[in-house]
């Protein structure tokens, strides 16, 4: 199997070949660029976080919307008429106002940005595609994927599944260090193609807990029931910080070292379901430009590790992503032929939140205003459920998004 390398995005125009509206240097857009990408992304992280809120009302939610968003993009650059169009509708882009091109550049651009090196947080990120041995793959689309999203394709044999699935999922166990071990549970011989993508974080907060601080005390699940959850506790910490009036929130901001942070989003209680239908890019937009430094005399977090995991299929048709799932789909552009179309899209993702810091790992496979002026002593105690979103500072990408309901529940 063919490592991934993460140098393919410096490539010459050529490797894009036969498609000239593709072409163009990667590192030549304008930060607006950036911010209209950066938005549509979160719209989608949104969209689809409400649909898995939705269907798991009382359970933690965690997935990596920029792992599931550049899986779909890549298999969108092997689609074509309206499978193409369900699919960059669903990631929330308007093929009026923005040339799929410039979707396409504006991912790989995240991407390059994505994999500098970084001294202090750790982010790696990157798709495979397993293809059976006996179609011929497009060598534009082999080209185009590898050029744009460091996707490389390796051949399979299915007709072997036992073998295929340990091939992947040994791939994703290494790739997300050992995080996610069994991305895939099942394959059949009639599977085609499995595309799988990846993400690994590691951070170190800025300012760490002291694990000498660290006590057993309640989580509220709801207004009758409670666990006990082992708590972290920091005083006199000051960090960005929001007191959300409209919508009953509070929001801190942690940073990491280096260029990540998290927002930690604490509803007052029975307020999640309005905190969760408001949530869109205007929020989170409204949120950032209202934090300001704020002494906290007393914050407590709860030390967690919570693992979800999803059967896209289900749940993408609810964003208008529909056909690429039936026999209309048109994948023609990966092998030529029309008989190709995705039967299973699987999304593992874990979040780990202690002491010193945060690791997290997720993978895709296809198959008002504020208070901060009053300078009362502030204490803010996580102990009922809350939302996190873990970004990229550098791009403001969402990594991660996830709700924690239940900090003992795995």
């Amino acid at each position: 199997m063919a490592e991934i390398s993460p140098a393919v995005l410096c490539q010459p125009d050529d490797i894009l070949g036969r498609d000239t509206a593709l072409q163009g240097n990667l590192n030549n857009r304008t930060p607006v660029d950036n911010l209209a990408l950066t938005s549509t992304n979160t719209n989608f992280a949104f969209s689809l976080y409400k649909e898995l809120a939705l269907k798991n009302p009382d359970r933690n939610v965690i997935f990596s919307p920029f792992s599931i968003s550049t899986a779909l993009a890549v298999l969108s650059l092997g689609a074509s008429s309206n499978t193409l169009e369900e699919i960059l509708g669903g990631l929330k882009f308007n093929l009026t106002e923005t040339p799929e091109a410039d979707i396409h550049r504006g991912f790989g651009h995240l991407l390059y940005m994505l994999s500098q090196p970084g001294d202090q947080v750790q982010i790696r990120t990157g798709s495979a595609m397993f293809i059976e041995k006996h179609l011929q793959i497009l060598a534009e689309f082999k080209e185009k994927a590898r050029a744009l999203y460091q996707a490389e394709a390796s051949m399979i044999d299915f007709q072997q599944p036992q073998k295929s699935k340990k091939l992947i999922n040994d791939y994703v166990n290494k790739q997300t260090q050992g995080k996610i071990k069994e991305l895939i549970s099942d394959l059949d011989k009639s599977s085609l193609m499995v595309l799988v993508n990846y993400i690994y974080f590691k951070g170190k907060w800025n300012r760490p807990f002291d694990p000498r601080d660290t006590f057993e005390s309640e989580f509220h699940l709801d207004k009758k029931r409670s666990v006990r959850v082992p708590m972290m506790k920091i005083e006199h910490l000051t960090t960005p910080y929001f007191w959300d009036e409209v919508l009953a929130c509070s929001v801190v901001e942690l940073k990491y070292t280096g260029n990540a942070s998290a927002l930690f989003i604490l509803p007052d209680m029975g307020k999640m379901q309005q905190l969760e239908a408001s949530l869109q890019p205007e929020t989170l937009r409204k949120w950032k430009d209202s934090l300001r430094p704020r002494k906290i005399d007393e914050l407590y977090m709860p030390k967690f590790s919570i693992s979800t995991d999803y059967s896209l299929e289900n749940i993408l048709p609810s964003l208008g992503i529909r056909e690429v799932f039936s026999k209309q789909a048109d994948l023609s552009r990966i092998t030529g032929a029309k008989e190709l179309r995705v039967s299973q899209v699987v999304h593992k993702a874990v979040l780990d939140v202690a002491e010193t810091g945060t690791e997290a790992a997720a993978a895709t496979g296809f198959m008002a205003v504020g208070s901060a002026l009053i300078l009362q002593p502030l204490k803010i105690y996580f102990n009922r459920p809350f939302l996190v979103m873990i970004s990229d500072t550098n791009t403001q990408t969402p990594l991660f998004m996830a709700k924690v309901t239940n900090p003992k529940e795995n």
